[in-house]
């Protein structure tokens, strides 16, 4: 009997040093950072062809619409269609220009004043017995001039104060590019033209960061 039990014995921890170990497996999430950007990225620098749509109806939308055109002919970077079902990319946009008016004012005035004078007088006298003689002599005189000269000049300066937002849309709609930009006007350009070549200076800057960026990935 004795020997049955050591032998039962010897058989469960047999088992329980041959159990193999139990382990608990957890599931790591799948890495996705920068996916959205990397799906943009992608979609803008495969863009050549744009389409811009219209800034607005009024005059000055039209005016900045047709200056963005011609800006982004310039760089020869991108095609430019009219047919909006060619392009890859849409550029939409609205536009402001504001008109104020500066007053410069500037004033100077130069006086000038002077005076002169002089006095001098004199008298002698005697008496005696009871007779005398009194003599007197007396002069004068005063000289006095002023004059101003003032000069005071006005002028007013009108400003022309342009702002646009853009945006570079896929075909399928998903927003690739975006900027805000605004001028009061270059040395040589208008308000209008300077803020168009702003928005397409701005897009070629961030697609050679992008190019870069890609390239030394």
């Amino acid at each position: 009997m004795m020997l049955f039990c050591l032998a039962a014995i010897l058989v469960v921890q047999t088992a329980a040093t041959n159990a193999a170990p139990t382990t608990t497996s957890i599931a790591q999430p799948v890495a996705t950072t920068g996916a959205i950007d990397v799906e943009v990225a992608d979609k803008l620098l495969k863009v050549r062809r744009i389409f811009v749509d219209s800034f607005g109806d009024d005059a000055v939308s039209k005016q900045i619409q047709a200056m963005t055109v011609n800006s982004l002919q310039s760089s020869k970077k991108f095609i430019i269609t009219e047919n909006k079902d060619r392009a890859d990319a849409i550029l939409k946009g609205t536009a402001l220009e504001k008109t104020s008016q500066e007053l410069h004012a500037i004033g100077e005035g130069t006086s000038v004043a002077g005076a002169a004078g002089s006095h001098s007088g004199s008298m002698s006298g005697s008496f005696a017995n009871g007779a005398g003689s009194v003599s007197g002599h007396s002069s004068g005189g005063f000289v006095a001039h002023a004059a101003g000269i003032s000069d005071s000049q006005a002028s007013t300066e009108t400003i022309n104060d342009a702002r646009v937002a853009v945006r570079l849309v896929s075909t399928d709609g998903d927003v690739l590019w975006s900027s805000t930009q605004e001028s009061t006007g270059a040395k040589y350009k208008g308000a209008s033209a300077d803020v168009a070549d702003k928005v397409v200076k701005q897009l070629l800057r961030d697609l050679e960061k992008l190019q870069k960026k890609t390239t030394a990935n």
